[in-house]
């Protein structure tokens, strides 16, 4: 399969480059098309709905200024994402926040240790928009390796239906929870998580081997980079159109049981944003489609002035 640098579409590439050329409408437009769910995931994670606000805006003035550097190498939602969530991090460390709400606090994780610095999860791979523009090229050639790997691994799952694989992968590579703890959600025997998990391991090294680019040395740090590169990029994350059938009730079971696991049980936020938004595109929608009902039966009863 050849690797995938960008994973921009051609219409949001299009929008991006009409705003790097200065158009105001452009960047009204794409404002409009993000502000939703953006706002949804930082009312989620701050208290006061002014911080919320904030916290979008400078997620918005960070990104034109990053613009230049910003090369394609995520989406453009999922970038948005990163960017939000370091403004989010900056706004607890300025109230003193002692606790953060990341996917993995959706488990019942049997009283393990929280990492020390409670932001370093939230943080992600993400530091700085230089992140993008490293030029290293042998690290550029592991980093899509790996990103080609990890994309053909999820694909394989949904294209095959096969979603219990899908789940128990998204709760050991992106939610790094334990063997025992994915056997406890999934309602599965913990030798059949390890076969799964090794199985998967095995299929993502393949491929990483067919590029003769050596990576991560040891299991951990493997393991480790895996998680990362998955939180950044967000593989299984379903499409803002797969979450709106959803919420409309028009997928098939298989597909229908997936994102209810993937909204309601991995607890993802950034797809939670999403439903969130388009919850609130919906009621908008509804509420215009009254009233111009409202208006059709009622116009020929008004009453014209003498």
């Amino acid at each position: 399969m050849k690797a995938r640098m960008s994973r921009v579409t051609k219409a949001e590439q299009y929008l991006l480059d009409k705003i790097r050329r200065g158009n105001t409408e452009a960047w009204s437009e794409f404002v409009d098309r993000y502000r939703g769910r953006l706002v949804s995931f930082a009312r989620a994670k701050l208290a006061q709905s002014a911080d919320a606000e904030d916290a979008v805006q400078e997620t918005f003035i960070s990104f034109i200024k990053s613009l230049p550097v910003y090369r394609g190498e995520c989406g453009l939602e999922t970038y948005l994402f990163s960017l939000l969530r370091r403004k989010i991090i900056d706004s607890y460390r300025r109230h003193q926040a002692t606790h953060t709400c990341l996917i993995q606090d959706t488990y019942d994780t049997q009283g393990q240790e929280r990492p020390s610095d409670p932001f370093a999860d939230l943080a992600g791979p993400v530091q700085t928009a230089s992140w993008y523009v490293r030029a290293d090229e042998q690290y550029e050639r592991q980093k899509v390796a790996l990103m080609d790997a990890l994309s053909e691994l999820v694909d394989g799952f949904k294209d095959s239906l096969n979603f219990r694989d899908l789940q128990v992968i998204e709760l050991l590579f992106y939610c790094q929870l334990p063997n025992k703890n994915v056997a406890k959600i999934l309602g599965l025997r913990e030798k059949a998580i390890a076969l799964i998990k090794h199985r998967s391991l095995k299929q993502i090294r393949e491929r990483i081997e067919r590029a003769r680019l050596p990576i991560a040395p040891s299991s951990e740090e493997f393991e480790n980079l895996l998680t990362d590169t998955w939180r950044l990029q967000r593989f299984s994350c379903p499409k803002r159109s797969t979450i709106g059938a959803f919420l409309l009730g028009t997928l098939d079971d298989e597909w229908r049981q997936y994102i209810d696991f993937h909204l309601n049980t991995l607890g993802c936020t950034f797809c939670i944003a999403n439903l969130e938004d388009l919850r609130a595109e919906n009621a908008k929608s509804q509420s215009k489609q009254l009233r111009a009902r409202i208006m059709e039966s009622t116009a020929g009863f008004l009453k014209k002035s003498p």
